[in-house]
């Protein structure tokens, strides 16, 4: 299973990242972890955009889920060539919730380019990989995923607070893509259902037994230096910061 950072900055694209996306591929199946903001740009540098089999969407604010737009445009207006219809799993009401932002009155996967797809919980089989789902903390559904594919697994938190759920779904995981958007001290205040500081992302991985860690989601007004202090305070294990192009091959240990 390889795994490709396409974007990784939070809330909003930031001047050298677009919004969160991980292209995962195996077995010559390409599937996205959600497609936020400013994410299709880059995405074809690693991706020609008719060979995408399938879009997996956390939840439904804009930095995971809007350039299911201009995928949208791509899909439907290329003279060049015809797409098939893309399947997109996503959140209750998804295909609403993007037709609308569209301005288009009707859904049904906006024109036909699309297949929405409503998550349920559980495990799924997409493609080569089994994607197991889960509601997180966070104020909107939002789901985290577990993606396995010959033994490996990858874990991918979307937006979290502290759960029981996230831990479970990076059990043992080769690889976990888990978000820090709070800053220790900065955030302290906030609600606990929106996001995790880099000091808890790593004690949700140590608590999981992940293998390697990978802190993401981190808006472009954090301290990316103190990320990686306070992540490494509370796990052990390999460490590193996500950044737009790097590449992991997720095998089993």
């Amino acid at each position: 299973m390889k795994v490709t950072v396409i974007g990784c900055s939070g809330s909003l694209p930031g001047a050298t990242s677009a919004a969160s996306c991980y292209l995962v591929q195996a077995e010559g199946f390409s599937l996205v972890l959600d497609l936020g903001s400013g994410s299709v740009g880059p995405l074809q540098r690693h991706l020609d955009l008719a060979d995408l089999d399938a879009v997996l969407i956390s939840h439904l604010h804009p930095d995971h889920c809007i350039d299911l737009l201009p995928l949208y445009v791509a899909r439907t207006y290329d003279p060049r060539r015809r797409f098939d219809t893309l399947p997109v799993h996503l959140p209750v009401g998804g295909g609403e919730h993007l037709a609308r932002a569209y301005g288009r009155g009707e859904h049904p996967g906006l024109g036909s380019a699309y297949d929405f797809l409503e998550w349920s919980a559980g495990s799924h089989r997409i493609g080569p990989f089994t994607v197991t789902v889960a509601r997180v903390a966070h104020p909107i559904e939002t789901w985290g995923m577990r993606l396995e594919h010959e033994g490996a697994v990858l874990t991918y938190s979307a937006d979290t607070g502290p759960c029981a759920a996230l831990v479970d779904l990076a059990t043992d995981a080769d690889l976990a893509l888990i978000e820090s958007a709070f800053e220790t001290g900065r955030d302290d205040h906030l609600p606990r259902d929106l996001h995790l500081t880099a000091r808890e992302a790593g004690e949700a991985a140590t608590a999981a037994g992940v293998r390697r860690l990978v802190i993401t989601h981190l808006p472009p007004w954090n301290d990316h230096g103190l990320a990686r202090r306070d992540a490494a305070a509370t796990f052990a294990g390999p460490l590193e910061l996500a950044a737009p192009g790097a590449t992991y091959d997720v095998n089993p240990m």
